[in-house]
C-alpha cells in the first residue's frame, strides 16, 4: 500500500466524483472515471467508468496491489491542445508510465486488460460511411501498451454495446457489465 510518507504523491485526472463506502470495516474509496479522466491509487479503492466507443485500460500490481484505469476518447491527441491529457490513449499511457516510475514499478508486473471500443453507431460506420472511432481506439490501446512493455492479460473490447467496468484494487478483480445499443433496443438499460 501506499501509506509510507516517503511515497510521492501519484498523478490522477478524476474530478469531484470521489466517494468514501464505509460498509466494511476498511474504508474504500469509489472513483467513477468520466469520459478523459484517469486515476492511480492503492489497495483501499475501487474504480468504475462506462464506455461506448471509447477504452478503459486496467493496470493492476499484485504484489504491491496498486494500480489504476483511465478512459479515453481518441487515440492520439496530434495538434489537440484544448482536451486533458487523459482524452488521448498515447497521453493515458505516459500517465500510467509516470505513476510507475513514481511507484519503483516496470511494466511487465502488471496485470493489464483493456475493454470498450465498442462501436455505438453502427449505421454510420457502414463502408464508406466515415472513421470507425472505436477501431482506431481499440488499435492504439493495444499498440501502445505492447510499445511500452506491457502485456495484455485480457480484453473485451469491439462489438456493439456500451460496458460499465469495474476495478478493485485490493485483488485485482475487474466485473464487465454489458448494456445494448440504442440501435438494437430503443434505450439503454440501467447498470
Amino acid at each position: 500500500m501506499l501509506t509510507d510518507e516517503h511515497t510521492p504523491k501519484l498523478i490522477s485526472l478524476v474530478s469531484t466524483a470521489i466517494q468514501e463506502s464505509t460498509d466494511t470495516e476498511e474504508t474504500t474509496i469509489e472513483i467513477t472515471l468520466a469520459p478523459g479522466e484517469f486515476y492511480f491509487g492503492d489497495a483501499n479503492t475501487c474504480i468504475h467508468t462506462l464506455l461506448g466507443s471509447c477504452i478503459a485500460i486496467t493496470l493492476w500490481h499484485p504484489l504491491k496491489r496498486i494500480g489504476g484505469m483511465c478512459h479515453y476518447l481518441l487515440p492520439t491527441r496530434g495538434d489537440n491542445q484544448r482536451l486533458s491529457h487523459g482524452h488521448f490513449a498515447d497521453d493515458a499511457i505516459q500517465l500510467f508510465m509516470k505513476n510507475l516510475q513514481l511507484t519503483g514499478s516496470y511494466p511487465n508486473e502488471f496485470e493489464v486488460k483493456l475493454f470498450g471500443g465498442g462501436n455505438m453507431f453502427v449505421p454510420l460506420s457502414e463502408p464508406g460511411m466515415g472513421v470507425n472511432i472505436a477501431k482506431q481506439n481499440i488499435e492504439a490501446g493495444m499498440n501502445l501498451l505492447i510499445k511500452h512493455g506491457f502485456s495484455i492479460n485480457n480484453s473485451d473490447v469491439g462489438g456493439n454495446t456500451y460496458r460499465k467496468i469495474y476495478l478493485k484494487l485490493n485483488n485485482g478483480e475487474v466485473w464487465v457489465k454489458h448494456g445494448h445499443t440504442s440501435f438494437e433496443q430503443g434505450e439503454l438499460p440501467h447498470v
